[in-house]
């Protein structure tokens, strides 16, 4: 179990429970009936879970773990929820002052003003840059910021992307991860280092100094990775985990080869549904940019942009996904 959940209510370890069983749902492609029926439940009782309106039970975070293969994070979070239950069953002690840490889900202290991405693919490699302008709405700094990397190249084929990902693992030195704070490089620290998965945190600090985001304060943080198209895919989703006010997402992909865009969203409540608005399409002479935005996101909501390239077709379904 991770430190930084030491202090999280059993309200908040619920959501946190809720939030990641569903993120690995997408990650995987399955919709809530079908992981219903693999897990042995009702459709109804995975969408109460999701929606964090059921406690996490010890057989349902078994089994949604080893259904998803989601490498023990949803049992870690089950586990979170049943040090949190004990916790406030303890007698009461004195309060310790205690410095708040910044959780990377609802609860925190942090807004999203304005959350952009933009793909760029030159026919071999992907280049995410991510820029986030964020906002402290809290009482304490805020001196890091958790990101994810995941990957899922046959998304509803576990196995074979297990199997694809333990000979064919993301690297860090092909990710080439940047990242930078007001003109200052930020250092980082991994969480999670998977074949398939990485968790990093983001530090307003370096070599040279810090700079953490005080109470009150916006600033703008960006960051950037690469990975070949061998081990990325034919999706990127967006996934709301944090009070956002704009989201935008522009995808570069060269002309010749004719590439092809569309859209879902998914909520809390609702199955995958076509985005409300259509991608905007221009072509900027060798490459074809589609771009799409929405304003306040529904939190938890989950945007995700799909392609195919008509002039160079795949005969399998291979998708993934980085955040």
């Amino acid at each position: 179990m991770d430190t930084h959940h030491d202090d999280i209510t059993v309200e908040q370890a619920i959501e946190y429970f809720a939030a990641e069983v569903a993120y690995w749902r997408e990650v995987r492609g399955l919709a809530k009936n079908a992981l219903a029926a693999a897990m042995g439940y009702t459709p109804s009782y995975v969408s109460h879970m999701e929606a964090g309106r059921t406690k996490p039970s010890e057989d349902f975070a078994r089994r949604a773990d080893e259904t998803l293969k989601a490498g023990k994070a949803i049992w870690k979070r089950w586990c979170e929820y049943e040090t949190a239950k004990a916790r406030a069953h303890q007698p009461a002690v004195l309060p310790v002052p205690h410095r708040p840490e910044q959780p990377y889900a609802t609860g925190s202290a942090l807004v999203v003003e304005h959350d952009t991405a933009r793909l760029d693919y030159d026919g071999a490699m992907y280049r995410l840059t991510m820029r986030r302008l964020l906002r402290n709405t809290g009482i304490e700094p805020v001196t890091r910021y958790l990101i994810r990397i995941s990957v899922d190249r046959y998304p509803g084929e576990p196995e074979r992307s297990n199997a694809h990902y333990r000979e064919n693992p993301l690297r860090w030195e092909e990710l080439a991860l940047t990242a930078s704070c007001r003109g200052e490089v930020m250092a980082w620290e991994t969480k999670h280092d998977r074949d398939a998965f990485k968790e990093i945190w983001l530090l307003f600090d370096n070599e040279q100094g810090r700079f953490p985001l005080y109470p009150g304060e916006s600033v703008w943080i960006e960051y950037a990775y690469s990975v070949s198209d061998y081990k990325w895919g034919r999706w990127f989703q967006r996934a709301v985990r944090l009070p956002t006010e704009h989201l935008e997402v522009t995808l570069a992909f060269p002309v010749a080869l004719d590439p092809m865009v569309w859209g879902t969203e998914t909520s809390m409540t609702a199955e995958q549904i076509p985005l409300r608005t259509a991608p905007n399409r221009l072509d900027d002479g060798p490459t074809r940019i589609f771009s799409w935005s929405t304003s306040t996101p529904a939190l938890h909501a989950r945007y995700r942009l799909e392609w195919k390239f008509r002039a160079r077709p795949e005969p399998d379904n291979n998708q993934g996904e980085l955040r």
